[in-house]
């Protein structure tokens, strides 16, 4: 992945709507990106909504899609989504999304799922919605294996993207490292913060 003029898509929920709890972390992890990557577009609470997911993806390539909200993994696909504000991002609209990118030959380099539970599969589909978006051609992806800490989600989300953003290191370096960044906050030591995150796909 060329990390000269990278677009990226920011997503993002903070609001409690649809009987989920508010994220209040989100505006900052969201921030602390946007504040990385020149070239980023932000959809935020209101704005984040179903349609204008789509539209925004049909019509720019991005290098990078982040989506910070909820996520639940079920074996009913039809009970596994990352939530919106207006509606729900099911594994079958998620891969009709990444896989329209793929047919114009712009496949997302990387989709980040900064959610609750997004990465935690069953013997039907083992990697989850992660997984989903590998298959539907997305290079790579990172998500979390169980319930996440919003605060430290955050930020270890924002130390990846630093640390994503040095020339010459990896996305698998850039994950270790932020992990890393955590394990000596005295806050975040356990594993319960950090651990849970997965990178699926390319490492490189």
């Amino acid at each position: 992945m060329s990390k000269d003029n990278l677009k990226v898509l920011l997503n993002g929920l903070s609001k409690s709507v649809q009987d989920f709890a508010p994220l209040p972390n989100v505006p900052q992890e969201i921030e602390n990106i946007h504040a990385l990557f020149t070239d980023s577009t932000v959809l935020l609470d209101q704005t984040y909504l179903l349609s204008e997911v789509k539209n925004t993806l049909q019509t720019t390539p991005y290098s990078i899609v982040h989506i910070a909200s909820h996520g639940q993994f079920d074996r009913n696909p039809k009970k596994t989504f990352v939530l919106t504000y207006d509606d729900k991002l099911t594994m079958d609209r998620l891969e009709n999304l990444l896989a329209f990118s793929q047919s114009r030959r712009e496949p997302v380099e990387l989709l980040t799922l900064s959610a609750c539970q997004t990465a935690v599969g069953d013997e039907q589909s083992a990697l989850g919605l992660a997984g989903i978006a590998i298959k539907a051609g997305a290079r790579s992806a990172l998500a979390s294996l169980w319930f996440v800490n919003d605060e430290a989600t955050a930020v270890l989300i924002s130390e990846f993207y630093q640390e994503l953003k040095k020339p010459g290191l990896s996305r698998a370096q850039a994950l270790q490292n932020a992990q890393r960044k955590l394990i000596k906050m005295p806050a975040f030591r356990h594993p319960a913060y950090w651990a849970a995150f997965l990178l699926i796909g390319s490492w490189l």
